[in-house]
Order: C-alpha cells, then sequence, then structure tokens
C-alpha cells in the first residue's frame, strides 16, 4: 500500500564517487517494503516541481527505516545530498539534534517474485542498480530454508563500487567486474556469467539497459528464467505522466503494446519486454 509520509533523515552519507547512501526514518513506508519497489521523493524546496523515483536499498522494520542508494546526476539529487542528516548535539549528553525532513511516497510498483522451490539464484547488478538487491538478499537468506544466492556486480570503476560488503554481511559470494572501458568493445558483468559451470534456477538483475541486454540474450541461450528491474525517468510514480513506458512482447492489431515501468513494473520477466528499442 503506497504511502505519503514526511521522515526525519537520520544518515546522508557519500559511499563512493557520485554516489550517497542514506537512512530515512519511515516507519509506514518501511512495514510495506518489498524487494525491487521504489518511492519518489519530493524536495519542496520551490524549485523542484517534480520528485525522484529511487530505489529501495534496505528496510528494517524494528526501527521504522529505509535505505535509499542514489547518484548525484543533476540538480534535483545534487540537492538531496546537501540534505542534513541527524548529529550528537552539544547541548545535552546522550542527545541528538534532529536531521531535515524529507517527504516520500511509497513503496511503489512491483517488485522481484520469489517461487517456491528456488534452491539456487544468481543476482545480477550493474552500478546503481546495485541497491535493490541487498533487500532482496535479505528476503533470500530468510526464507526456511534459506535459498543459495550468488551476486556478480559490474562497476565502471573502482571507486564507484558500492555495497558489496552489506552483501557478503548477508552470507552471499560477492564476484565484481571493475572495467573503465577505455578501449575495445564495453564489458558487462554478463562475461562473469559465462565462467560458471553450473547455472541458477533464476536470475534476478537490475542495471543499465547495455547490462540487461546482455544478460538478456544470456539467459534466453541457457534457457533460464530472469527477471529485471528496469530503471526509467519518472514524473509521478503512479502512472499518470505516462512516461516511463517500456515495449513489451505482446502484439495487439499489428503493433507492440506497451506497459508503464512504474506500475506495471519496475520488474519484469526477461521474455515480457523488449529492450532492443
Amino acid at each position: 500500500m503506497k504511502r505519503m509520509e514526511i521522515g526525519e533523515i537520520l544518515k546522508n552519507d557519500k559511499i563512493a564517487q557520485g554516489i550517497f547512501a542514506m537512512n530515512i526514518r519511515l516507519p509506514l513506508i518501511a512495514g510495506d517494503c518489498k524487494p525491487g519497489q521504489f518511492v519518489m521523493v519530493y524536495l519542496d524546496n520551490g524549485e523542484m516541481l517534480l520528485p525522484r523515483p529511487v530505489s529501495i536499498s534496505n528496510a528494517n522494520t524494528g526501527k521504522g527505516t529505509i535505505d535509499l542508494v542514489y547518484h548525484v546526476v543533476g540538480n534535483g539529487t545534487k540537492q538531496l545530498s546537501r540534505m542534513k542528516a541527524r548529529t550528537p548535539s552539544t547541548e545535552r549528553i546522550g542527545g541528538f539534534s534532529a536531521g531535515e525532513s524529507l517527504r516520500v511516497m511509497g513503496p511503489l510498483g512491483n517488485g522481484f517474485t520469489i517461487k517456491e522451490g528456488l534452491k539456487k539464484v544468481w543476482l545480477v547488478g550493474g552500478g546503481v542498480g546495485t541497491p535493490p538487491l541487498r533487500l532482496l538478499l535479505k528476503e533470500l537468506k530468510r526464507r526456511e530454508p534459506a535459498i543459495e544466492a550468488s551476486v556478480f556486480l559490474g562497476f565502471g570503476f573502482q571507486d564507484t563500487a558500492i555495497l558489496t560488503d552489506e552483501l557478503e554481511k548477508l552470507g552471499a559470494a560477492v564476484n565484481i567486474l571493475i572495467d573503465c572501458n577505455e578501449v575495445g568493445r564495453p564489458r558487462y558483468v554478463v562475461d562473469l556469467l559465462r565462467d560458471e559451470e553450473d547455472v541458477p534456477d533464476e536470475i534476478f538483475a537490475c542495471g543499465p539497459k547495455g547490462m540487461l541486454k546482455d544478460l538478456v540474450r544470456y539467459a534466453g541461450e541457457k534457457g533460464i528464467p530472469c527477471q529485471i528491474c528496469l530503471e526509467e525517468r519518472m514524473a509521478c510514480g503512479v502512472g499518470v505522466c505516462v512516461g516511463c513506458v517500456v515495449e513489451t512482447a505482446e502484439q495487439e492489431g499489428g503493433g507492440p503494446q506497451y506497459k508503464k515501468v512504474c506500475c506495471d513494473g519496475p520488474v519484469f520477466y526477461s521474455d515480457a519486454v523488449v529492450l532492443d528499442g
């Protein structure tokens, strides 16, 4: 159930080059989060009218908080990175000065589907597509019995690698490809998958479209079910603006059909959408 909630920023730290991690108290939203969902963040400063979509990296129902990891790419995210978090207060021992507040709507969209009977899965992430895999991995490990998960991550540069320690602490084997793409064809994390002898029951992925295209081809060759979390620009997050459509594999009346990433996704099975357009 989506809600509009105003929360206090508890942390807002730079964790890699141009990438920040925010921890914010949103107890109503935190209680409903599912892996693969996102929130819309409102700056409410009079300058930025449209909210920004950010994937949910983690949710702690006990503390009533969620974690958001975002890349500073424009004025909106730049302003978000400058917002002040809660800090120890000098006025009283053991006290804290309040962090700035932020209006957030969520959780939004349809997340990953974890089917019964899964024994072994791969989680594949590229760049800032990595954060949604953290909450997914937590859910996989929470299952009885826990589902064996291997993580494969690709980053353009060493100083943009994120969340590797957090994923390892959750008990997954983490494999990393760092490639600055200075010469030759772009290399994607899928190159790591081709070195694996055993294949999983299913693949879950989030990352740039080039990586996902490569992954979809690989999964198709191997006959592996694959769920992909798409990243698209959004103006509303609830399907009103129709600004985040993706072509589907369905045809009707001789033409392609489209679905909205914000409310029909952002997670789709790879054979249900067309990424080559």
